[in-house]
Formats: structure tokens, C-alpha cells, sequence
């Protein structure tokens, strides 16, 4: 078990080696949460990193100055911002999806079909019991859902 956790976490690794001239790990994660839940007010973004609140804006602030995330106001309540991808962003976030979703197919493709097939059902249960995005919104983190 120990060992695909090792795998895993290396394919996510070199996935993110990709951007890492461009932002750091904890702005990657505002950046994916963003793609993954639409846009959100900063406590969303804040609550979703585990952090506090002040963090989170300094994360937001930089990624805002970098080109990667634009904050506007929220049409439904003026006195909130909303944090959205900016097309830049999207990309980024995309290009490190992509990527980390190709090596994973990689690596799917050399199992056995019925290994593979054997496998789906025991990472959905996986991902649900650690609280993980249902399929429907996963399709925003660049994964596919079927197969």
C-alpha cells in the first residue's frame, strides 16, 4: 500500500515540478481549488486550505498580482469579493492536470485490463472515505470519470 501511496505521490510531484518557476505549492492548491469549486469568496478558499484567513489573502494577493487569479466584486453581495481563474490560471492549472493525469494512464495501461478494472471501484471507495470531491465536480480537477 506503501508503495502506490510512494507512486502517486511522486507522478503528483513531477506534475507540479512543471510550474514550481511560476507558483509555489500552496498557491498551486488555491489555484485547484478554485478550478474545482467555481468561483468562491476568500473564507471558501481559506477553509478549503486548512488556514487562516489572513493566509490566505496574502496566497490570493500574489497569484491576483501574478496574472493567475482575478478578484471581483459579487454580484449577489456587493460587500464580498469572488476569486475566479483568470484564462492564465486555468491553463496552469490544466497544464499540471494534464500532465499528472497522462502519467497515471501511463501507468494504468500497463496493468492487467481486469487489475485495472478491479482497481476503479476500490478508489472511489478510497477517495469517498477521505473526503474527497464527488465524480461530478471532478471533472474541474482535469480527471476523467469513467474508466
Amino acid at each position: 500500500m506503501m508503495r502506490a501511496a510512494r507512486l502517486l505521490v511522486a507522478l503528483s510531484a513531477r506534475s507540479v515540478a512543471l510550474v514550481e518557476d511560476v507558483v509555489t505549492l500552496p498557491q498551486l492548491r488555491v489555484l485547484v481549488i478554485v478550478a474545482s469549486r467555481g468561483p468562491l469568496h476568500l473564507g471558501a478558499v481559506a477553509q478549503g486550505l486548512d488556514v487562516h484567513l489572513s493566509n490566505a489573502t496574502r496566497a490570493c494577493d500574489r497569484l491576483v498580482a501574478a496574472g493567475l487569479l482575478d478578484r471581483r466584486d459579487d454580484p449577489a453581495d456587493r460587500r464580498h469579493l469572488l476569486l475566479e481563474l483568470t484564462v492564465a490560471g486555468r491553463d496552469l492549472v490544466e497544464r499540471v492536470m494534464g500532465h499528472r493525469r497522462a502519467a497515471i494512464a501511463e501507468v494504468l495501461a500497463r496493468m492487467p485490463a481486469h487489475e485495472r478494472e478491479a482497481l476503479a471501484p476500490v478508489l472511489r471507495s478510497f477517495a469517498a472515505a477521505g473526503g474527497e470531491v464527488p465524480e461530478p465536480a471532478a471533472w474541474a480537477l482535469g480527471w476523467t470519470t469513467s474508466d
